[in-house]
């Protein structure tokens, strides 16, 4: 994990890859759960019998979202920020889902600074480059610019 002291060592730092968070497990009971929230069912998530017959690789596949939704917890792995009274979810931007997750599939997101701007009186607008990598995947499982405030 990467600490930084103050927004400015946060706005030195665009450009720049903070790290790697470890790999999270993406189960079954982890899609199912996602489904039962989001009212998202869909066969190719849940159903393992038909899978096993119709997809590719015989496998469920785990929500767009809930790779997406995994983004603060890789975030956080990997940045510090001391003297923060809060942070905000401001938003995301070009998200794309670029390969399927099969159930049982690790991810990890790595995180750069893409853009920090000051917000008055005491914040800055973070836009962190998230790219959500799929253990042994060719390609990401997705690509996304999200933004975040912090507050001082």
């Amino acid at each position: 994990m990467r600490m930084f002291s103050d927004l400015n060592e946060i706005k030195s730092s665009i450009g720049t890859e903070i790290g790697a968070s470890e790999w999270i497990e993406i189960t079954q009971a982890r899609i199912n759960q996602f489904a039962e929230a989001t009212c998202d069912e869909q066969w190719i998530h849940v159903d393992q019998e038909r899978a096993s017959q119709e997809m590719p690789g015989g496998k469920t596949i785990a929500h767009g979202l809930l790779s997406l939704a995994l983004a603060p917890l890789f975030i956080r792995s990997v940045i510090g920020l001391k003297g923060l009274r809060n942070t905000l979810n401001y938003g995301a931007d070009r998200i794309r889902y670029l390969a399927p997750v099969p159930a049982g599939s690790r991810l990890r997101g790595r995180v750069t600074v893409a853009e920090a701007e000051d917000v008055p009186p005491d914040g800055l607008r973070v836009n962190y480059h998230l790219v959500i990598e799929i253990e042994g995947g060719n390609k990401p499982a997705c690509v996304a610019e999200l933004i975040a405030l912090h507050y001082r």
